[in-house]
Protein backbone atom coordinates (compact mmCIF):
# COMPACT_ATOMS: atom_id res chain seq x y z
CA UNK A 1 0.00 0.00 0.00
CA UNK A 2 1.40 3.40 -0.81
CA UNK A 3 0.95 6.80 0.90
CA UNK A 4 -1.16 9.71 -0.07
CA UNK A 5 0.20 12.66 -0.46
CA UNK A 6 -1.78 15.90 -0.03
CA UNK A 7 -1.20 19.30 -2.12
CA UNK A 8 -1.66 22.91 -0.43
CA UNK A 9 -1.17 24.80 -3.74
CA UNK A 10 -0.29 29.01 -3.80
CA UNK A 11 0.98 30.94 -6.52
CA UNK A 12 4.24 30.78 -4.98
CA UNK A 13 4.95 28.45 -2.12
CA UNK A 14 2.94 24.94 -1.82
CA UNK A 15 2.89 23.26 1.13
CA UNK A 16 2.89 19.53 1.15
CA UNK A 17 1.81 16.55 3.62
CA UNK A 18 2.34 12.72 3.05
CA UNK A 19 0.32 9.57 5.13
CA UNK A 20 2.68 6.92 6.79
CA UNK A 21 2.60 4.05 4.59
CA UNK A 22 -0.27 2.38 6.13
CA UNK A 23 -2.08 5.41 5.60
CA UNK A 24 -2.91 6.10 9.20
CA UNK A 25 -1.20 9.69 10.44
CA UNK A 26 -0.82 12.78 7.99
CA UNK A 27 2.47 14.40 8.16
CA UNK A 28 3.72 17.99 7.29
CA UNK A 29 6.55 17.42 4.29
CA UNK A 30 7.68 20.33 3.24
CA UNK A 31 6.94 23.67 1.53
CA UNK A 32 8.05 24.52 -1.92
CA UNK A 33 8.22 27.06 -4.81
CA UNK A 34 5.98 26.31 -6.91
CA UNK A 35 7.78 26.52 -9.84
CA UNK A 36 9.78 23.37 -8.76
CA UNK A 37 6.40 21.87 -7.62
CA UNK A 38 5.88 19.11 -10.63
CA UNK A 39 9.78 18.06 -11.19
CA UNK A 40 10.09 17.54 -7.17
CA UNK A 41 6.65 15.61 -7.17
CA UNK A 42 8.24 13.37 -10.27
CA UNK A 43 11.28 13.13 -7.68
CA UNK A 44 9.46 11.88 -5.18
CA UNK A 45 7.37 9.31 -6.54
CA UNK A 46 10.60 7.59 -8.42
CA UNK A 47 11.52 7.28 -4.76
CA UNK A 48 8.29 6.73 -2.65
CA UNK A 49 5.00 4.53 -3.90
CA UNK A 50 2.40 7.39 -3.77
CA UNK A 51 -1.01 5.39 -5.05
CA UNK A 52 -3.28 9.13 -4.63
CA UNK A 53 -2.19 13.17 -4.98
CA UNK A 54 -5.20 14.97 -3.04
CA UNK A 55 -5.41 18.39 -3.90
CA UNK A 56 -6.72 21.38 -2.05
CA UNK A 57 -9.88 23.11 -3.80
CA UNK A 58 -10.31 26.75 -2.85
CA UNK A 59 -13.59 27.56 -2.59
CA UNK A 60 -15.37 30.37 -1.45
CA UNK A 61 -18.25 30.57 1.46
CA UNK A 62 -20.77 30.82 -1.14
CA UNK A 63 -19.26 27.86 -2.96
CA UNK A 64 -17.91 29.53 -5.92
CA UNK A 65 -14.28 28.97 -6.86
CA UNK A 66 -11.47 31.02 -5.43
CA UNK A 67 -9.18 33.10 -7.94
CA UNK A 68 -6.23 30.23 -7.41
CA UNK A 69 -8.45 27.40 -9.22
CA UNK A 70 -7.25 28.12 -13.03
CA UNK A 71 -3.81 27.34 -11.93
CA UNK A 72 -4.36 24.70 -9.76
CA UNK A 73 -6.41 23.25 -12.77
CA UNK A 74 -3.12 23.88 -14.95
CA UNK A 75 -1.20 22.16 -12.54
CA UNK A 76 -3.69 19.46 -12.22
CA UNK A 77 -3.64 19.11 -15.62
CA UNK A 78 0.24 18.65 -15.74
CA UNK A 79 0.15 16.08 -12.67
CA UNK A 80 -2.50 13.59 -14.98
CA UNK A 81 0.09 13.99 -17.88
CA UNK A 82 3.34 13.21 -16.06
CA UNK A 83 2.06 10.94 -13.15
CA UNK A 84 -0.69 8.95 -14.96
CA UNK A 85 -0.25 6.13 -12.98
CA UNK A 86 -1.71 8.27 -9.89
CA UNK A 87 -5.16 9.31 -9.53
CA UNK A 88 -5.71 13.34 -8.37
CA UNK A 89 -8.75 14.00 -6.60
CA UNK A 90 -9.82 17.40 -5.78
CA UNK A 91 -10.63 18.25 -1.29
CA UNK A 92 -12.43 21.64 -0.04
CA UNK A 93 -9.70 23.29 1.42
CA UNK A 94 -12.13 26.06 2.92
CA UNK A 95 -10.23 26.85 6.32
CA UNK A 96 -7.62 25.15 6.34
CA UNK A 97 -5.21 28.03 6.58
CA UNK A 98 -7.39 29.69 9.59
CA UNK A 99 -7.01 25.79 11.33
CA UNK A 100 -3.19 26.01 10.42
CA UNK A 101 -2.80 28.95 12.47
CA UNK A 102 -4.89 27.81 15.50
CA UNK A 103 -3.41 24.59 15.55
CA UNK A 104 0.16 26.41 15.75
CA UNK A 105 -0.66 28.31 18.42
CA UNK A 106 -2.61 25.69 20.54
CA UNK A 107 0.73 23.91 19.86
CA UNK A 108 2.43 26.69 21.35
CA UNK A 109 4.68 27.47 18.27
CA UNK A 110 6.13 31.05 18.90
CA UNK A 111 4.79 33.85 17.04
CA UNK A 112 7.78 34.50 14.42
CA UNK A 113 7.66 30.78 13.74
CA UNK A 114 3.65 31.49 13.20
CA UNK A 115 4.17 34.01 10.65
CA UNK A 116 6.38 31.83 8.09
CA UNK A 117 4.26 31.11 5.88
CA UNK A 118 6.15 28.20 4.53
CA UNK A 119 5.04 26.63 8.25
CA UNK A 120 1.64 27.62 7.30
CA UNK A 121 1.31 25.89 3.72
CA UNK A 122 2.71 22.44 4.79
CA UNK A 123 0.48 22.16 8.04
CA UNK A 124 -2.66 23.51 5.43
CA UNK A 125 -1.50 20.49 3.51
CA UNK A 126 -1.94 18.43 6.58
CA UNK A 127 -5.05 19.69 7.36
CA UNK A 128 -6.19 18.84 3.66
CA UNK A 129 -5.09 15.31 3.98
CA UNK A 130 -6.52 14.58 7.56
CA UNK A 131 -10.00 15.66 6.81
CA UNK A 132 -9.34 13.48 3.10
CA UNK A 133 -8.34 10.44 5.36
CA UNK A 134 -11.04 11.12 7.95
CA UNK A 135 -14.04 11.40 4.89
CA UNK A 136 -12.17 7.86 3.45
CA UNK A 137 -12.62 5.94 6.69
CA UNK A 138 -16.09 6.84 7.11
CA UNK A 139 -16.58 5.20 3.80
Amino acid sequence: MGRILAIDYGKRRTGLAVTDQLRITANPLLTIDTPLLIKWLEEYVSKEQVDTIVVGYPRQMNGSDSETVPAIRAMEQQLRARLPQIPVVEYDERFTSVLAHQAMIAGGMKRKDRQNKANVDKLAACIILEGYLEGANRQ
